[in-house]
């Protein structure tokens, strides 16, 4: 039977702990994806101006890549306070970062305004976005599996793995039709800025719904048996970052293995995507946005029935189906692409986001599963973003450069496999975690003695 502080909610309160979380996601997606777009389409005009254009859009997918550089920051700093006080206060503090810097963006001068100084600015509020983005996942994740069932976790879990498509979805959507609407050079003066401003009004409308939403009952009685531990016994608990890496190292390595060709295959997919259609093959900003927005819908809805997969025959064969086949459609991919036809890029693009979703979806509920209550929020949070450095915050950049090198799709094709490759291997050395209750891995922690103290207290009761 499930203890008391592990029962299962009531349907109508689960499903609006996963709407909160997934407005959350969304938000915060919208404006990390709202910038790489940007940085694919203006930014290298706006804010390097002097640069050639190939150059110009490489150095503009730099500042897109430092936002990544700070996501691992906000793993640590996000993760230990969230173990420390809950996660519901964590993912609050996020989005108001997340949201205050976007809106930011949309108000900064250029190049031509205030020279060298535009770039810089520039670059603070990427390093803002990337440090709030590296808080939020884990926290919406974890909100979502610790109210939910072991049996149905994965397809519930999934469900805030959607706000990136859905990001993806509303940031694409707002520029295609700015740029249908508008002139080139309006686009370029004034109109890329509105969709930066929309953030505000976005931010107010998910702050409303997340403060309505409880804490995590699995949370809650964890820290309850934490303090009441501390008063009784004066025990004080380890650093969930010091237990993290000093037992759980190795779900850590995999983690961040399992997210290299998730991670790398979705940025080259949907902000690359927009440099290499209309650079190389010469097409319209307009088709490849309008490519990117229909499949992102598709992404969107093929998420959560991965997930609901994954709790029928594991997390770890869902997930090598999609890092097999992503790294199997990358040669078609780009095939498809140089036709030059839409309707080709258009079945590029959404079979490549198909089976990035096989990793996406089963991920939230994979990486929970793997740690303990109280260290939870930093081992899934450290093993999500510490990755993103060296997967998703260079891959533009690095295909981008391939590209210019070589004139050819070939090396970045090579270079998705080669992700791939590396996640089955991440993959095949981890262990199965579906149907795992979760008090059940902070008993295992009490055992093996690896748990803070908290979290024992917390197992026995359980």
């Amino acid at each position: 039977m499930s203890s008391p502080a592990t029962a299962p909610p009531a349907p109508s309160s689960l499903k609006r702990i996963v709407a909160a979380s997934l407005i959350g996601t969304t938000i915060e997606w919208y404006d990390f994806f709202l910038y790489g777009s940007a940085a694919a389409l203006v930014f290298n005009k706006l804010f390097f101006p002097d640069s050639d254009p190939l150059v110009g859009t490489l150095l503009s997918f730099l500042t897109y890549a430092v936002g990544f550089a700070a996501r691992p920051l906000g793993a640590l700093v996000f993760g230990h306070y969230g173990d420390r006080l809950g996660r519901k206060k964590l993912l609050v503090l996020s989005l108001l970062l997340m949201g205050g810097a976007t809106f930011a963006i949309g108000l900064l001068p250029t190049h031509a305004t205030i020279g060298s100084a535009a770039p810089v600015l520039l670059t603070v509020l990427r390093l803002v976005q990337g440090f709030a983005l590296g808080g939020e996942w884990g926290g919406a994740v974890l909100l979502v599996s610790e109210h939910g069932d072991a049996k149905r976790r994965g397809f519930w879990a999934s469900w805030p793995q959607t706000g990136a498509p859905a990001g993806q979805l509303l940031a694409t959507g707002v520029l295609s039709a700015l740029t249908a609407l508008l002139s080139d050079a309006a686009f370029t003066s004034w109109g890329w800025r509105i969709p930066f401003l929309l953030s505000g009004v976005l931010v107010i409308v998910g702050l409303w719904i997340r403060l309505s939403v409880d804490e995590s009952p699995v949370f809650k009685a964890a820290l309850a048996q934490a303090e009441q531990r501390r008063a009784e016994a004066g025990t004080v608990e380890k650093m969930p970052l010091v237990a993290v890496l000093r037992h759980h190292w190795r779900d850590v390595l995999i983690a961040m293995g399992a997210r290299m060709a998730e991670n790398i295959s979705y940025y080259v997919i949907t902000a690359f995507i927009l440099v290499y259609a209309t650079t190389a093959v010469e097409m319209s900003k307009q088709t490849a946005l309008n490519a990117v927005l229909i499949a992102s819908a598709v992404h969107f809805a093929v998420i959560p029935l991965w997930g609901a997969l994954s709790d029928r025959i594991g997390r770890r064969p869902v997930y090598l189906i999609g890092a097999v086949g992503v790294g199997a459609w990358m040669f078609p991919f780009f095939m498809l692409i140089d036709t030059a036809g839409f309707g080709a890029l258009l079945l590029a693009v959404t079979v490549g986001l198909v089976l990035h979703g096989a990793m996406y979806a089963p991920q939230a509920a994979f990486f929970s599963e793997m740690f303990a209550t109280r260290m939870r929020y930093s081992g899934a949070s450290i093993g999500a973003q510490f990755s993103s450095v060296a997967a998703g915050a260079p891959a533009p950049l690095i295909a981008t450069a391939l590209l210019a090198d070589y004139d050819s799709s070939t090396p970045i094709a090579l270079y998705v496999i080669a992700a791939a490759l590396l996640t089955v291997v991440a993959i095949a050395c981890a262990r199965e975690t579906r149907d795992i209750d979760l008090t059940a891995v902070d008993a295992q922690e009490e055992a093996a003695g690896a748990a803070p103290a908290a979290t024992t207290a917390d197992a026995r009761t359980a």
